[in-house]
């Protein structure tokens, strides 16, 4: 059976729990991976660096410019290649703001931790952008879909190369879910 048909058996709040406990299990991964990669917790403590000028100009920026990129595609290109089954519309609709913020951030930290945290600097930039693009299974038949999240991915991930700095690919995962998430939640774009 095919995630769609899965996910239409579901009501919108199981769909959203479904999100959160696949994260769940992301940040697991990542910190079960992080005890056989990493020599100690301070490793960790080191990919993280609060320096607002890298957040805004690498993390805030590049995120609504994407967001913006990906708006344009959306309004050029057939609405089916964006289509993911309407999957992310029952995840956001009717959800308050409040919630969308905590979804994606949670989103944001999760995936961040495990693909640029622990895969990317344990296994490289190019081996974690294409596992990043690959667990997004529902992509997989959307080669448009797919390909946006592949450059998302290597966008992102370039962004972590340059900047060492995990709170930046946070901030920029988190900006580009988010006002996304919002798009979709106010009907601001497409139908």
């Amino acid at each position: 059976m095919r995630q769609a048909e899965l996910a239409d058996q579901l009501t919108n709040e199981q769909l959203r729990r479904v999100v959160v406990y696949s994260q769940g299990l992301f940040l697991f991964i990542s910190i079960v991976l992080s005890f056989f990669l990493f020599d100690s917790l301070a490793d960790w403590i080191t990919l993280f660096t609060f320096n607002m000028s890298e957040m805004v100009y690498f993390g805030i920026m590049p995120g609504i410019i994407i967001v913006l990129m990906d708006l344009v595609l959306i309004s050029i290109l057939p609405s089916n290649y964006y289509d993911d089954g309407g999957i992310n519309k029952r995840i956001f609709t009717n959800l308050s703001v409040p919630r969308i913020f905590v979804l994606t951030l949670f989103i944001a930290v999760s995936e961040e931790m495990l693909f640029r945290g622990v895969i990317q600097t344990t296994f490289g930039y190019l081996t974690a952008s294409i596992i990043f693009a690959l667990v997004h299974v529902r992509y997989l038949r959307k080669p448009v879909l797919l390909l946006s999240v592949l450059l998302i991915s290597l966008f992102i991930g370039y962004m972590y190369e340059v900047t060492n700095n995990l709170l930046v690919s946070i901030t920029t995962h988190f900006v580009i879910d988010f006002l996304l998430g919002l798009i979709i939640r106010y009907k601001i774009w497409g139908d």
